[in-house]
Parts: structure tokens; C-alpha cells; sequence
């Protein structure tokens, strides 16, 4: 037997000899008000005095005293309530009295309600528990803290809230939604719904178990991963005393020395201004705390305009909305009774009002799942019809674990997919830290995509971490990449190669170590060996170039990343010079973390902080005869070129094609499906326009390899380039 369990069997057979001596004693009569059972003591209990001085122990606040008055509750702590509420409830509803796990069966006498004891965790049943469903039914499997999760992790849903409306029928979402008939005739409100306190498990799991109102056609930020160690219950809180770990916190975290200190912790990661006040510095708390004091605003004006009845808000009575008879938008003395609940609701304030609880009641939510929050609460806002231009709700890129790149793979069961072993490496926190560590093996295949050695699949995550690039999760030194290998077999480095040949390693080789396509020259002519340049082809399949590929539109021709010509010449790397030195590389010119542009580098040469408006030639590319406008206008208008010769094209040659830049497979027929009447001419071509589309900075990563191609294929098409002027 192993030291963990033998713990946990000797902490079972104090807890029950403690039981036994409690159940000794003479029995009491029930009186108006239940008498509080003594708790008994047994010496020497292992971590007896953290428990005893942690809310668990509280035996005389309102989670263990609710239920005391015998007039109003006979029965004691109900069914319902029992589980988080006394420990037999909780031993009951998992299992561990011998009853049917996965619900409490019995009301618990309120005398029993004292506290959440040793036994309740410390069983033989917890001993093995592994997963935990939550209130959208969504089950989640994890360690030791799914004792903790059963209980903090709310009593309401995105589901319950839609069920409600759904059971009323309420279609029109700015209707105020009337009473219906129960099966006694009695009436039936629409009433508020309320998460319940301390829900910090769906704070923490976000979008995954959907403990918050999540609005139709958005996606949420998953689980909040933090970093290793520190991503679970009993990791960041003593389980017994219940208190914060502060003193881990302040290994990263800088002047973190109490709870309160939390509040002010922002990470790198939190790039942008959530409430819109202006501070981008402040802690992720006053962000959160700045949306609350924005909807709550938007709920009081949303009730008086739309509802007919103001609405007021009050935290500490249920059921928490009231109406505002002097419409003041004050809780006044009296107002904040259960006789005065508000009663006007109307679907929309409903969801509004539910994510505003939700930001509430789990007073840690700025630490358990700050993004998700934000989101909940950017959304409801916005959703009330409020002015959102200047608050934000999706972080930089990288960071954005509610947007596609990390979400694609989400299941409908647990909200949470996996992400095949071709992805891994640049769409999870972990794939390229586990890529670079075994040796950043890569392969070009004879089909001339590359594929990774050593990599499975992985979990989806929530955007990346501080251990993506970095060897310390509060920083430390980036990985040291030597060079890098392209999809089209060829290998740079931003660092360049010593006398000897050897490449030097340079930061900018971990951002190409994702930016830089999936595709290339190699791969296109593997897959188009043999057929003839205008003949339609069913085998051919359109090859896309995967978003964002800087890294391979930068070193141009050296790289082959679009599709090049053969008998042509391109440009090789961008070397892009000021008077200061160069700004040649990712991080020379974007912020690393928040991966904006440093646009007011631009000034250093140009006479303007826009990109789109920079030239350096006076050479008329597109042969519009405008040689005053950016570079981005002359590749703007090329590319349209191209994208029209490709539509005069494929009529001629089996159909003709369209585009839609957000919908894969991207090229579609007359008939809204997949375009399929391919040859090796139009698909080189597609590929080039789509590589322009995925490369959104490609006009200023090196525009002349760019325009190069882009007129060689308007060319291969058959179409007049005369007018253009090639680099």
C-alpha cells in the first residue's frame, strides 16, 4: 500500500471513530431551532488545526446554519442543498454511504450540518475519483480536485438558462416573458437564475463546461491552463486551510505578497484594454471589475427602457434583482426584499443578468478564468445593444484561446478535442517546446510536405503559455533554434551561417518555426507530376498554404513557399534597412507578445505610421498610373488581376471559380461546392492568390517577391501582363 493511501484509510479511521463518539451521545428534540451537534475532537487528527480555521470549519456561518429554523425547514438540509452543504449529503451524492452515486437521496437534519469534515473527502470512494459532471452536463475528467469541483462548480448553465426559456416559450428575446400554468393551476414565474456562490470550477473550466451565458455563433476561452502545477484546485489552495498558495504566486508574480496583491497580477499575455479606461497596466481584477460597472449600467438602463420596471442589484439578498420602485437605480432601505424580486424579464436581460452573477459570485474569477469572464461580460454588453468600440474581448494571437486556431478541435461531448499530430506544434501551448526538445526533428515527405518526428497528438489547449518559447513559465531564456526547415525541404536561419556554413540561431527562427506555411514549390509539383497544364483533372486537390506564413513570404525565393515559376527569378530575403541598423526580423518589428506592428518605427524613414501607405519606388507595378500610393495598393490591385484571370480562366476550362477567404476549402463552384474542375495551370495559380490572402502583411514582409509572383501567374494564365511592371 502506498504512502498516499495509507493516509487517507488512517485519516477514515479517525474521522469514523470521531463519528462514532459524536453518535454516542444522548439524542436532542427538535425545537423551533435545531441545537448545534458538538463537534468532536479527536487528537492528533493530521492537519486538524488548518481545517479547523478554514471555511469548511465554520460551523456557525450560513452554509451550515441556513437551515435551522425547524418551522421553515422540517426537514433540515434538503436533498439538493445537502451535497455541498454537510458532509453526509456529500458522501451520500458520490456514493460513499453505500447509496447510488451521482445524486443525494435524503435531506440531512440541520443538526448534522457541521461543516465539510474529514470524512466527506477522505474516503474510500474520493480515494479513486476521477471525474465530476457539471450543471450543462458536460462531464470532465481530473485528479484529486474533483472532490473540490463537485461542489464549486455552480448550480446553473448556459443549458438551464435556454431550457428556461425554451419551457416559456419566449421567442421574443425584448418581451417581457408572462407566467404559466404549473400542473396545479398555480402560476409559474420567469424568474432570475442563479449560478450559486463560489463557482470557481466553471470559472476555471470556461467554455468547456459552459457555466456562463455563452452567446450563439461566439467562442469562449477553454480551460485555463496557467502553467504546470498551478492549473488545479489543490494546486494553487492548501486543501485543507483553503487559502491561496500566495507565496508559489510570488515566484512569477512580482509584489505578490497577500491575496490582495493578486488583484494587480497582469500577465504578458493580457495585452489589451478589456474596460476600456485607458489603463492596459492595472490587474486583470479592476479590468473585470470595470465591465461589471459597464453592464450593470447597460441591465438598469436596458430594464427601464425595454422592460418597463427599473431594476436594481443587491449581492448579499436573494434573489439578488429587485425592482426600483423611485427608480433612483439605488437598493434603498426595504427595496431589497424577496416580496419586491424583479419580475419584468425579458430573455435578453436574462442572459445579461446571468453573466453578471456569474462574474460575481466566484470572487476569484479574476485569477481562475479572467478571459473567460471578460468574454461573458464583453458579450452580455454588447448584447444590450451598449457601444463596445473601446472595450476588447480577444487577446493578441497567440494568447486568444477562444478563437479558431485553438478551438477547431472542440467536441460537442466535453467542449474540450484533441489536436492530431500534425497540428501540435503550433496550435497547443506544449507542441513546440516538446518539438525544439526532441530535437526539432522535421522530414520533408516525397510528396514534399513536411511532417514532425516524435509527435503525437495532444489536447486542445487554451493559446499559448510563457513555456512555449520561453525555458521558465514567468520567462527566462527563449529556446535557441539554430535554423529552420521549410516545406519545401529548404533550411534559414534569421542568424545567418558562420565561414564554416553553419547556421547561427537568432529568436525570429522560433516565430518561422510556425510561420511558414505548410506548402510549397516542392509540394505543388509533387502533387501535379505528370498531368498536362490544361487538362481538368478530378484527382487534383487544391493546396492551401495555411494562414499566416510571414516567415516564408520573407525569405522569398530562398524558400519557395508560394509557387515559383520554373526559367524565373525571384527575390531572395527581404532585407529591409533603416538609417539605424536593420529591420529585418519578427521581433525587430513586431511587439513579441502582443504582436502589434511597431508602427511608430515606421516614422524612424517614413513620414507616416501607416504601412499601407509606405513606398520606396517610384515604379508603377499594377500600371494604374498611381505611383503616389503604398506598396499595398500596387499588390492589391495585381491580386485582383490575378483573381480575375482565374475566373476567365476556369469558364473556359470546366467552371467557373469563386472564393471565399472564411470558408475551407476556400475555392467553390457554380454550384456552392468545392471547386473540381482543377487543372495543374488554375490550382498554381489559386495557390499564389490564396498565399496572398494568408499573408495579410505580405505587401510589407517583401512585396516585390510578391508582385513577382503574383504576375507570373496572371502570365501562366494566359493573361496580358504588359501593363505590369515585374521587380
Amino acid at each position: 500500500m502506498n504512502i498516499k493511501k495509507a493516509l487517507v484509510l488512517l485519516g477514515m479511521l479517525i474521522v469514523l471513530s470521531a463519528v462514532i463518539a459524536a453518535c454516542s451521545g444522548a439524542t436532542t428534540s427538535p425545537t423551533t431551532a435545531a441545537t448545534e451537534a458538538p463537534v468532536v475532537i479527536i487528537p492528533d487528527t493530521p492537519y486538524l488545526a488548518e481545517w479547523q480555521g478554514s471555511g469548511h470549519a465554520d460551523v456557525a456561518s450560513q452554509p451550515f446554519r441556513y437551515w435551522d429554523d425547524v418551522a421553515e425547514n422540517p426537514d433540515g438540509v434538503p436533498a439538493t442543498c445537502s451535497k455541498c452543504h454537510t458532509s453526509a449529503g456529500y458522501r451520500d451524492f458520490i456514493g460513499a454511504d453505500g447509496s447510488e452515486a451521482g445524486k443525494a437521496e435524503s435531506a440531512v437534519p440541520a443538526i448534522e450540518s457541521q461543516g465539510i469534515q474529514c470524512v466527506a473527502c477522505h474516503n474510500a470512494v474520493t480515494l479513486s475519483k476521477t471525474t465530476v459532471k457539471f450543471p450543462s452536463g458536460v462531464e470532465i475528467t481530473a485528479g484529486d480536485d474533483t472532490r473540490c469541483m463537485e461542489c464549486h462548480q455552480g448550480r446553473e448553465s448556459k443549458v438551464s438558462v435556454d431550457a428556461q426559456i425554451e419551457k416559456f416559450a419566449a421567442t421574443d428575446v425584448d418581451a417581457v416573458v408572462a407566467p404559466i400554468k404549473d400542473d396545479q393551476g398555480k402560476d409559474v414565474f420567469f424568474g432570475f437564475r442563479n449560478v450559486h456562490y463560489y463557482a470557481a470550477a466553471a470559472t476555471l473550466y470556461g467554455g468547456q463546461t459552459h457555466g456562463g451565458y455563452e452567446y450563439e455563433g461566439l467562442t469562449y476561452d477553454s480551460k485555463n491552463t496557467h502553467v504546470k502545477g498551478y492549473d488545479s484546485c489543490i494546486g494553487c489552495h492548501n486543501p485543507h486551510t483553503l487559502e491561496v498558495k500566495v507565496e508559489d504566486c510570488a515566484t512569477c508574480h512580482e509584489d505578490v505578497a497577500t491575496v490582495e496583491d493578486l488583484k494587480s497580477v497582469r500577465m504578458v499575455s493580457s495585452a489589451h484594454d478589456y474596460d476600456g479606461d485607458g489603463n492596459v497596466e492595472e490587474g486583470m481584477f479592476y479590468e473585470i471589475e470595470g465591465l461589471q460597472t459597464t453592464l450593470y449600467a447597460e441591465l438598469q438602463k436596458y430594464a427601464a427602457d425595454k422592460a418597463g420596471a427599473a431594476l436594481i442589484y443587491d449581492s448579499s439578498a436573494y434573489p439578488y434583482f429587485f425592482q426600483d420602485p423611485n427608480a433612483n437605480g439605488t437598493v434603498d432601505e426595504g427595496e431589497a426584499i424577496f416580496p419586491n424580486a424583479y419580475k419584468s424579464w425579458t430573455p435578453r436581460l436574462l442572459k445579461a443578468a446571468y453573466n453578471y452573477q456569474v462574474s460575481l459570485k466566484d470572487t476569484g474569477a479574476y485569477a481562475h478564468g479572467n478571459k473567460y469572464i471578460v468574454q461573458l461580460l464583453y458579450d452580455s454588453i454588447a448584447d444590450l445593444g451598449a457601444d463596445t468600440s473601446k472595450l476588447a474581448r480577444t487577446d493578441a494571437a497567440h494568447f486568444a484561446g477562444n478563437t479558431q486556431p485553438f478551438r477547431n478541435w472542440d467536441g460537442e461531448e466535453d467542449g474540450n478535442g484533441t489536436v492530431p499530430y500534425g497540428c501540435v506544434k503550433c496550435h497547443t501551448a506544449t507542441g513546440l517546446p516538446t518539438f525544439l526538445s526532441t530535437g526539432g526533428t522535421t522530414v520533408v515527405t516525397t510528396t514534399g510536405t513536411t511532417a514532425t518526428v516524435g509527435l503525437g497528438a495532444m489536447p486542445a489547449g487554451n493559446g499559448f503559455m510563457c513555456t512555449t518559447c520561453h525555458s521558465e513559465p514567468g520567462g527566462g531564456d527563449r529556446y535557441t533554434v539554430n535554423s529552420v526547415l521549410f516545406p519545401s525541404g529548404k533550411t534559414v536561419s534569421f542568424g545567418g551561417q558562420d565561414a564554416d556554413g553553419n547556421f547561427l540561431p537568432d529568436d525570429s527562427n522560433l516565430c518561422i518555426s510556425c510561420h511558414q506555411g505548410r506548402e510549397s514549390t516542392t509540394s505543388m509539383n509533387n502533387a501535379l507530376k505528370g498531368k498536362e497544364a490544361d487538362t481538368v483533372d478530378a484527382k487534383i486537390r487544391f493546396k492551401n498554404i495555411h494562414y499566416f506564413a510571414a516567415g516564408a513570404t520573407l525569405f522569398g525565393g530562398d524558400v519557395q513557399g508560394a509557387y515559383i515559376y520554373e526559367g524565373k527569378e525571384y527575390a531572395s530575403q527581404n532585407m529591409h534597412a533603416d538609417e539605424n541598423g536593420k529591420m529585418n526580423k519578427c521581433q525587430d518589428c513586431h511587439d513579441v507578445h502582443a504582436l502589434e506592428p511597431k508602427v511608430e518605427s515606421c516614422e524612424t524613414c517614413h513620414d507616416t505610421t501607416d504601412p499601407t501607405a509606405i513606398r520606396e519606388t517610384d515604379v508603377d507595378y499594377d500600371g494604374d498610373g498611381n505611383v503616389t500610393e503604398g506598396i499595398k495598393g500596387e499588390v492589391d490591385t495585381i491580386t485582383e488581376a490575378l483573381f480575375a484571370e482565374m475566373q476567365k480562366y476556369s469558364e473556359a476550362h470546366g467552371g467557373a471559380i469563386s472564393y471565399n477567404t472564411s470558408a475551407y476549402p476556400y475555392f467553390f463552384g457554380a454550384d456552392g461546392k468545392a471547386y473540381a474542375a482543377w487543372t495543374p495551370r488554375l490550382v498554381k495559380a489559386a495557390f499564389n492568390y490564396q498565399y496572398v490572402q494568408k499573408d495579410p502583411g505580405a505587401y510589407v514582409h517583401n512585396p516585390k517577391f510578391v508582385i513577382q509572383f503574383l504576375i507570373d501567374s496572371i502570365a501562366d494564365l494566359g493573361g496580358n501582363v504588359s501593363t505590369f511592371t515585374r521587380p
